[in-house]
């Protein structure tokens, strides 16, 4: 069974070698996400860009609430909690915005144009 009691130990022990890898992680998994997405790339692509994305903002701010159950309220913890917040939504939001650009291409690229029906 999982103890989380474990868990938010290990979490807060390991603090800065845990934030030093999620900062830039977050940062370039979506990153990536959002130019996946403006490229138009494979909806395959950027889900898995993603996923990559979605699960290192939830492991910081889960990270960030470990230091919220002690009673931690510093400056450094809202600034994480934003980055990790603001990166799930980015990444939540150019999924949103591949669907709807690659369901709207195929909708346009089966309509009727004068060049096809001369």
């Amino acid at each position: 069974m999982l103890d989380l009691n474990i868990l938010s130990e290990f979490s807060r022990t390991h603090c800065i070698a845990i934030c030093a890898f999620l900062v830039p992680a977050n940062l370039v998994a979506t990153t990536l996400t959002m130019v996946a997405a403006a490229r138009r790339r494979p909806q395959v692509q950027v889900w898995r860009s993603a996923i990559a994305a979605i699960f290192f903002a939830l492991v910081m701010v889960f990270h960030v609430w470990t230091w919220f159950q002690i009673g931690v309220v510093m400056a450094p913890t809202y600034i994480l909690l934003w980055l990790g917040s603001t990166c799930l939504v980015a990444s939540l939001a150019a999924i949103a915005y591949n669907h709807h650009t690659t369901r709207s291409n195929r909708h346009y690229a089966t309509a009727p144009t004068a060049a096809n029906n001369p």
